[in-house]
């Protein structure tokens, strides 16, 4: 967890700091896990066109490489463009 989050806490006592650091800790592994879970499911459905063989076939694992790259490139550049809109949106006027 990127601890700079938990700077406005400080007036809290150590316990509810420790509480929000964990809580803070869980709603990241969850967005992480539904963005994988997304990944997984888009480009699944994308690229999976039969279930003849138990692996991919040469075309259809070459769409799930690509899909995923620009799954999460697309990931990558929003999470900057949030940071970048949020350090405007925290500087004092």
């Amino acid at each position: 967890m990127d601890k700079s989050m938990l700077g406005d806490l400080d007036a809290l006592p150590e316990e509810d700091k420790l509480r929000m650091s964990a809580m803070i800790d869980q709603l990241q592994v969850r967005d992480s896990l539904r963005m994988y879970n997304s990944l997984v499911e888009r480009c699944f459905t994308d690229c999976v066109d039969s279930f003849r063989r138990k692996s991919l076939d040469k075309q259809e694992e070459t769409c799930v490489r690509r899909c995923a790259e620009k799954f999460l490139k697309h990931s990558m550049r929003v999470g900057m463009r949030f940071a970048e809109l949020n350090q405007g949106a925290a500087t004092p006027d």
